[in-house]
């Protein structure tokens, strides 16, 4: 089972940052190396990190209920802007303690670093290529092997992997030159603001998703062409399609009959209209209200902010 699979490799990778954490402060503050320290910081947001991404997976193992009808879906996107956001706070310190020893340099160690960043880097690695494992075995379909939950731990790690091999090549020409500790400082600041980067795209990316945004790689007009071109459908319109969490796609559209059909051939229609849209657009969850007449402008049933509390008349289906 899938998820069965990411908590064990999110587990490794929790035991793994935790050890580093440890060893990166204490030996950080021997040697007197903001590298390390800021390479322990970046860990320290792995744990969190990886924690979060344990449990929301957990979390969206459950079954709906009758107060959260879609399950715990979006937990796995709630985990990956918390992580995006405590990636994007650390940096903040970082670049703040970096430009502060830029200006005043401090000497530092740089055989405890090479070894403690060195040893930090393979651990890291391996974590990553855990995470990585899980979140590529998933498919790479549309609407998966995308997983915004699991590609924020693996950001982590995959960032402090680099973190710690900048550091420990700045360790290394500070031991051969017996010197050059602004190396040290200047190795953080610029390993910090490439990670941000990427942590400000994650986090956009999750917003979206919270905002129930198009998914990515969906063209609304191009899908509602779709939904026309099946035999007995005149029209498409009232269309949404959002995202649950990286994985899940949901959609919900009214679509007009050609004619006045049966209840049965109305039902057949919405079934071809479902299977025709559901596995090319990787939709799992598809609502469609069938009419025979389009609905008048500005009409009650049509407009989002106007809908009606009562629930809809009309055929509903769901593709799994």
């Amino acid at each position: 089972m899938i998820s069965s699979r990411r908590e064990r490799r999110l587990a490794i990778a929790l035991g793994l940052n935790l050890v580093i954490v440890v060893a990166q402060i204490v030996f950080g503050i021997i040697a007197s190396s903001l590298g390390l320290i800021a390479d322990a910081g970046h860990n320290l947001t792995d744990v969190a990190a990886v924690l979060a991404s344990l449990i929301a997976v957990r979390w969206a193992r459950r079954r709906p209920t009758g107060q959260r009808s879609f399950g715990y879906h979006r937990a796995t996107i709630l985990a990956a802007l918390g992580n995006a956001a405590s990636i994007l706070v650390v940096t903040v310190w970082i670049v703040y303690e970096a430009v502060s020893r830029l200006a005043h340099p401090e000497p530092v160690r740089g055989g405890i670093i090479v070894i403690v960043a060195a040893v930090a880097a393979v651990a890291n690695l391996i974590g990553a290529l855990a995470v990585r494992e899980s979140h590529a075995g998933h498919g790479h379909s549309a609407g998966q092997g995308h997983d915004l939950n699991m590609r924020s731990a693996m950001l982590h790690l995959i960032g402090d992997t680099a973190a710690s091999v900048g550091v420990a090549m700045a360790g290394t020409i500070i031991l051969v030159t017996g010197g050059a500790y602004w190396l040290d400082p200047v190795v953080s600041l610029a390993l910090g603001l490439l990670i941000a980067w990427q942590a400000w795209k994650l986090l956009r990316q999750a917003t979206d998703v919270l905002l129930e945004s198009t998914p990515d790689g969906i063209d609304v007009a191009e899908l509602s062409a779709s939904i026309v071109a099946v035999a007995g459908v005149e029209q498409a319109h009232d269309l949404h399609v959002w995202s649950l969490s990286s994985e899940v796609r949901a959609l919900s559209a009214h679509v007009v009959l050609a004619g006045h059909p049966s209840l049965e051939e109305a039902q057949l229609v919405g079934n071809a209209v479902k299977a025709t849209i559901g596995p090319q657009y990787a939709i799992s969850h598809i609502t469609l209200e069938l009419e025979c007449e389009s609905c008048s402008d500005g009409g009650p049933w049509c407009a989002i902010d106007e809908m009606p509390s009562s629930a809809a008349v009309g055929g509903h289906g769901h593709q799994h």
